[in-house]
């Protein structure tokens, strides 16, 4: 039996880069627990959406092509869903870009020559995404009375990011630095979400924002054995981890909690 203080059931939920790592365990994970979930890709392909190929007769879930820098996208994506299920109650702004360990020199070089271009595509997926897709689901939701919008930030938008963790690299004689753009864009979440949760406060919808640490995907050995050393619980995380945050942040269970930051990064940040 579904616990009611954690009660998903028929709450239609919009999941953003919900083909990704962290977006189908956050997808699935929430179509389980009966909601209706929207998930929001910029790639719908058939080979991406093979993903879920063992859920294809899933009536929880409803994979859609968007693009969370085009509004005009967006508003089709908010058709769609209104048509299949009604106004959405949740909205995951999950879709984030980050420059690969495997990117070209410049996107990992000093940030004396990071590329201007580079800044612009990380800030409009992570920072401009979230911004609309606040303002297409989100007013929807203050239109209809209720809502809650969980926004998906970093550890890197709190701290700066440790380039010690990436001594191995430079051992190896590569320049190599994390990049700015995506703890800057990160770091812009908090006040997204504070600015709207006092905005939609008196039309029943909460905002809050979520911190998490890194995940673990394959990461090489050295990397994983500095990072590992940095957090109290000894390990990264599993994308199943961050499941049950975002259960909490859409269910009554926060009934009470706006404009808050729930930091789960297994203490990355405590010390």
């Amino acid at each position: 039996m579904t616990d009611p203080l954690f009660d998903l059931v028929g709450r239609v939920i919009v999941v953003t880069g919900g083909l990704g790592q962290l977006g189908r365990a956050f997808s699935i994970g929430l179509a389980d627990r009966g909601a209706q979930v929207a998930i929001l890709d910029s790639d719908a392909s058939p080979a991406r959406t093979e993903l879920l190929a063992d859920r294809a007769d899933d009536e929880n879930l409803l994979v859609l092509e968007a693009d969370v820098t085009d509004r005009d996208s967006l508003m089709c994506a908010l058709t769609a869903i209104e048509a299949r299920w009604g106004t959405p109650f949740g909205l995951v702004n999950n879709a984030g870009l980050d420059s690969p360990p495997g990117a070209p020199a410049t996107e990992n070089g000093p940030f004396e020559s990071y590329p201007d271009k580079s800044w612009d595509r990380v800030m409009a997926v992570n920072a401009k995404g979230p911004f609309l897709c606040c303002q297409v689901f989100g007013g929807a939701m203050a239109a209809a009375g209720s809502g809650s919008i969980v926004n998906v930030a970093s550890i890197y938008g709190l701290l700066s990011p440790d380039q010690r963790l990436y001594d191995y690299r430079r051992k190896r004689g590569e320049t190599f630095f994390k990049p700015v753009a995506y703890a800057a864009s990160k770091s812009a979440l908090y006040n997204l979400t504070r600015y709207l949760a006092t905005y939609w406060g008196a039309r029943g919808v909460r905002v809050n924002t979520v911190t998490f640490a890194g995940v673990f995907d394959g990461q090489d050995e050295a990397f994983l054995s500095a990072y590992e050393q940095k957090v109290p619980l000894g390990r990264m995380a599993q994308p199943t981890d961050y499941l049950g945050p975002i259960v909490y942040l859409l269910s009554g269970a926060s009934c009470y909690m706006t404009g808050a930051n729930l930091v789960v990064d297994g203490g990355f940040t405590a010390w």
